[in-house]
């Protein structure tokens, strides 16, 4: 069964349509308040420190090792 175009609504009224229910869905979010952000923002920080220090003592350990390993043959 088709559909004639005149079942269909306007193509204005079809772009809208997304962008009304994207805007009730945002009035339905809680949003954090500004002391919960910058805990948060505090801790991604934290986090992202310490990983970035993990991540540079084994890139450092693994560098040393593969000298030890290709001096060895010398």
């Amino acid at each position: 069964m088709a559909v004639s175009k005149t079942d269909k609504p306007p193509v204005l009224e079809r772009v809208k349509r997304p962008f009304r229910s994207m805007f009730q869905e945002m009035k339905k979010v809680h949003w954090p308040g500004r002391r919960d952000m910058v805990i948060y923002s505090a801790v991604v920080m934290g986090v992202s420190l310490v990983m970035s220090l993990i991540i540079y003592l084994l890139d450092s350990g693994i560098g040393v090792l593969m000298n030890l390993i290709l001096n060895l043959g010398r």
